[in-house]
C-alpha cells in the first residue's frame, strides 16, 4: 500500500480503533497540520477545571482581580513556552513524550515519571474534571450525580479506546462550540453589576501571588508531558516553529481566559449550599447558564478524553509488556473503570480542598521533570536518539533518576506551603501565611535543571551518533514483536 494511501486512510477513519501502543509512527502514516494544536489545546482547557484555578486566586489566595490575572498570566506563559517546545519534538521521532523522556532518564530510571504521569493523567485529573463534568450535568438535567458521573465517564473513555485521530476530530469541534459558549458565558460574568463593583477592589498579596501562579502553572503545565503524544503524528518535514506556536496558543489563551472569567466569578455571592459548579453560573442568564453547564459537561469529556490515551501511553512507556494489538486501548478502559471509582469518591468528599491540594501537587513532580528533559535535550542537540529509547538498548542514565529525585524532595522540604506540610524555609517565614507562598515548582526546576546538568557531565551517558534526517527508530513498544 502507498504512503497516500496510507496517509489518506488515516485521515478518513478517525472511528477505526489505533491499533498497537507506543511504537515509533512509521512515515508513511504521519498526516494532520500542526495548526490542528489551537484546537488540541484549547478544547480541553474549555471545562470548569480551569475556571477553578482563577477563583482560588482571588476567593482563597486573597488576591484582586487584577492581581489574579497578573498571576494566572505569568504561571500560564511560562506553561505554554514549554508545551510548545515539547511539541516540537514528537514529528522528528514519531514518539509519545514519555518515551522520549527514557533518554533523560534511562529505560528503568523512566518508570519514575511514567508511572507518576500514569497516576496524575489517567487517576487524577480524570476523577477531577469527571467530577466537575458529573455536577454540570446533573444540574442541567436533575439526574442523580452518580448517573450523570456514569455517562460523563462512559463518553471520555470511548473516545480514548478509539484513539488518537477520533481524539484530534472531537476536540476540534469541541473547540469551537465550547468557545462560542464559555465567551457569552465570560461575558454575561462581566456584565454583572456584582464583578463591576468588585473588580478594581482587592489587596495585593505576593503569598496569593506565588500560589495563584503556582496554581496556573501546575495546571497548564499539567498537559506538557502528552505534549509528543499528539504531535508525533504530524509528518517529520512540518514547520517546527508553527507547531509549537500551535500547541502554545491553544494552551495560552483558552487558560488565560478561562481563569481570569474564574477569577471574576469569585467576587459573585452564590448561595452558600451550591456545588461549584452551581456557583459559577449564578446569576447568568437562564439560557447562558444552561448552555454553560452544558458546555462544563463537553469540557470534561474533552479533557479526559486525553487524559485517559495519555495515561496509557505513560503506563506502556514505563515498559509494561501486554501482548495484545489493542493494548493501548485495553489499558485505556481499564483506567477508565478506575478513575470512575476515584471520582465517584470524591463526589462524597471536599472537592474544592482536594482540587487546591491537587492543582499545587502536581507541580511539585512536573517541574523537574521539565528541568530535566529540557536540559537533557540541549546536551544532546544534532544527536540521534533511536538506539538509547528502543527496549533492547537497556540504556541507563542516573543522572535523570538523581537529579528527579534530589530536586523534589529537596524543593517540597524547603519551600512546600501544603495543608498537609509546610517547608522548613515556609515555616521560618510565617507558616501558613509565608509571605513566599510556594515557591517548590520554582526551587524544583531550577535544582533538577542544574544538577542534571552536573551529572550529565560526571556520568558520561550514552550519546547518539548525528542526527539523520530519515532516521527509523524500532522496538520501543516492549510488546511490539509479541503481536
Amino acid at each position: 500500500m502507498s504512503a497516500t494511501t496510507h496517509a489518506s486512510e488515516a485521515k478518513t477513519r478517525p472511528t477505526k480503533i489505533e491499533a498497537g501502543g507506543i511504537e515509533a509512527i512509521p512515515d508513511d502514516h504521519r498526516h494532520g497540520s500542526p495548526w490542528q494544536l489551537l484546537a488540541t489545546w484549547s478544547a480541553p482547557n474549555l471545562e470548569f477545571a480551569t475556571v477553578f484555578v482563577g477563583f482560588i486566586g482571588v476567593a482563597f489566595f486573597g488576591l484582586g482581580f487584577w492581581q489574579a490575572v497578573l498571576a494566572i498570566v505569568v504561571g500560564n506563559a511560562l506553561a505554554a513556552a514549554a508545551q510548545g517546545v515539547l511539541s516540537t519534538w514528537g514529528p522528528r521521532e514519531g514518539l509519545a513524550q514519555l518515551v522520549l523522556s527514557r533518554t533523560a532518564f534511562g529505560l528503568r530510571g523512566n518508570i519514575l515519571p511514567a508511572g507518576l504521569n500514569t497516576v496524575m493523567a489517567g487517576l487524577g485529573w480524570f476523577a477531577v474534571n469527571s467530577v466537575s463534568g458529573a455536577f454540570a450535568l446533573t444540574t442541567l438535567t436533575g439526574l442523580p450525580v452518580w448517573l450523570s458521573l456514569v455517562v460523563i465517564v462512559v463518553l471520555e473513555v470511548l473516545l480514548a479506546f478509539v484513539g488518537h485521530d477520533l481524539v484530534q476530530v472531537f476536540e476540534r469541534y469541541a473547540s469551537i462550540v465550547l468557545g462560542v459558549i464559555f465567551l457569552l458565558a465570560t461575558i454575561a460574568i462581566f456584565a454583572n453589576p456584582e464583578v463591576g463593583a468588585g473588580i478594581s477592589g482587592g489587596d495585593f498579596s505576593f503569598a496569593g501571588f506565588l500560589l495563584t501562579a503556582a496554581a496556573a502553572f501546575g495546571y497548564s503545565a499539567g498537559w506538557t508531558p502528552y505534549a509528543a503524544d499528539y504531535t508525533r503524528y504530524l509528518p517529520r518535514a512540518v514547520s517546527l516553529p508553527a507547531t509549537g506556536w500551535a500547541a502554545a496558543l491553544g494552551i495560552f489563551v483558552s487558560c488565560t481566559v478561562l481563569m481570569s472569567a474564574g477569577a471574576a466569578s469569585a467576587l459573585i455571592v452564590a448561595p452558600a449550599d451550591a456545588s461549584p459548579t452551581d456557583a459559577f453560573v449564578h446569576g447568568m442568564p437562564g439560557w447562558i447558564g444552561a448552555l454553560t453547564l452544558a458546555a462544563i459537561a463537553v469540557g470534561a469529556i474533552a479533557a479526559n478524553a486525553l487524559n485517559v490515551y495519555s495515561g496509557a501511553m505513560s503506563f506502556l512507556a514505563a515498559g509494561v509488556r501486554i501482548p495484545f494489538s489493542l493494548r493501548r486501548a485495553i489499558i485505556a478502559l481499564g483506567f477508565g473503570v478506575l478513575g470512575f471509582l476515584i471520582a465517584l469518591v470524591s463526589i462524597l468528599a471536599d472537592v474544592t480542598t482536594i482540587y487546591e491540594n491537587f492543582l499545587l501537587v502536581i507541580a511539585y513532580w512536573i517541574a523537574p521533570w521539565l528541568g530535566i528533559v529540557l536540559v537533557d535535550r540541549y546536551l544532546r542537540r544534532g544527536t540521534s536518539i533511536a538506539a538509547l529509547v528502543s527496549d533492547t538498548a537497556k540504556y541507563r542514565n542516573p543522572a535523570g533518576p538523581i537529579s528527579f529525585v534530589v530536586a523534589v524532595v529537596v524543593s517540597i522540604l524547603l519551600f512546600s506551603n501544603q495543608t498537609l506540610f509546610l517547608g522548613v524555609v515556609v515555616q521560618a517565614t510565617g507558616g501558613a501565611a509565608s509571605p513566599l507562598g510556594d515557591l517548590t515548582p520554582a526551587a524544583g526546576f531550577l535544582i533538577a535543571g542544574v544538577l542534571y546538568f552536573v551529572l550529565f557531565r560526571a556520568f558520561a551517558p550514552k550519546v547518539g551518533g548525528p542526527l539523520t534526517d530519515d532516521e527509523v527508530v524500532a522496538h520501543v513498544d516492549a510488546a511490539e514483536d509479541a503481536e
